[in-house]
């Protein structure tokens, strides 16, 4: 397999007809309701506070190991990013207790 992307992995799950019941990435995406980006003065720091429906706000951040390598746009693309990848480990938590109960009914 070449290179994984989120694109090609979920292609792959589509082909393999992997259908219990599992997050997406529209799903995640779904529940992002707004987003605010904060560096903080004097460093490289990006931090990304994601909104959810529920209210609930996750964060990402992302920092250069070199300063001179700092770029605000590319700063901000991966602290979305892990900020973003949080919610996949709550959706997946909330979905496993969800399949769990399915299971004991």
């Amino acid at each position: 397999m070449g290179q994984l992307t989120e694109g090609s992995i979920e292609q792959e799950i589509k082909n393999k007809n992997l259908t219990w019941p599992r997050i997406t990435p529209e799903h995640v995406d779904s529940l992002i309701v707004g987003e605010q980006y904060h560096v903080f003065p004097g460093t490289v720091l990006t931090v990304c506070a994601l909104t959810l429906q529920n209210g609930y706000t996750v964060i990402g951040e992302s920092a250069p190991a070199s300063p001179e390598n700092f770029d605000e746009g590319i700063g901000r693309i991966i602290a979305r990013d892990n900020a973003r990848s949080k919610i996949w480990a709550l959706e997946g938590y909330a979905l496993r207790n969800f399949c769990r109960g399915l299971q004991h009914n």
